[in-house]
């Protein structure tokens, strides 16, 4: 089977026909799928959506159940968690609603993790990491840009001399490098290429 625009988060099962992993949805399994507006509701109080899946939380006073359920937790009330709780051997820990999110100093409220900044993510050499609230996301380095080719997605050096997006001076010519490009007076000019004379 050949799917021409490729299955991003998904294998092709037939001429141009994506099965997209769990999570994911569209043409080419490129969207993200928000199970937080699927009916019946996956979580009973409230959910996340996360890249290619969803975390449930609970109102404080309710535990979150391994289904997703809310059960009622005196001990929880007391704690006043801004994400719900857990009742762990009669002790009550606050939870975060991702791994991207670590409990602040108080002990009750998440605060964001910088996974660009930890070194904990991960992105290829041509990407850059860009932190998000709870996660993070890998993005073409500038200059690069993101193109379907031979199968899979990956960061293309774009050509600044072909889409005119260089900053070169009318007598100087444009010289494409990767991710980057370089201006190069013409004969009978002198200068930096970006102002020539």
């Amino acid at each position: 089977a050949i799917c021409g625009h490729g299955c991003k988060y998904g294998e092709c099962t037939g001429p141009n026909k994506c099965k997209c992993f769990p999570g994911f949805t569209g043409k080419t399994c490129n969207q993200d799928l928000n199970e937080c507006g699927l009916k019946p509701r996956p979580c009973e109080h409230r959910c996340m959506n996360t890249h290619g899946s969803y975390k449930c939380y609970c109102l404080n006073g309710y535990m979150l159940m391994p289904d997703g359920t809310c059960a009622s937790s005196r001990t929880c009330a007391m704690v006043n968690c801004q994400y719900g709780c857990e009742e762990v051997k009669g002790e009550v820990q606050c939870l975060c609603p991702s791994g991207g999110l670590q409990l602040g100093p108080n002990g009750r409220t998440c605060i964001d993790i910088d996974e660009c900044s930890t070194g904990k993510a991960l992105c290829s050499y041509n990407r850059r990491c860009v932190n998000t609230f709870g996660s993070y996301y890998c993005k073409c380095q500038l200059g690069y840009e993101l193109k379907y080719i031979s199968g899979r997605y990956d960061c293309v050096d774009v050509n600044e001399c072909v889409a005119n997006t260089h900053r070169c001076n009318l007598h100087a010519e444009c010289l494409n490098t990767e991710g980057s490009f370089k201006c190069k007076c013409k004969q009978g000019y002198r200068g930096s290429g970006f102002d020539c004379a």
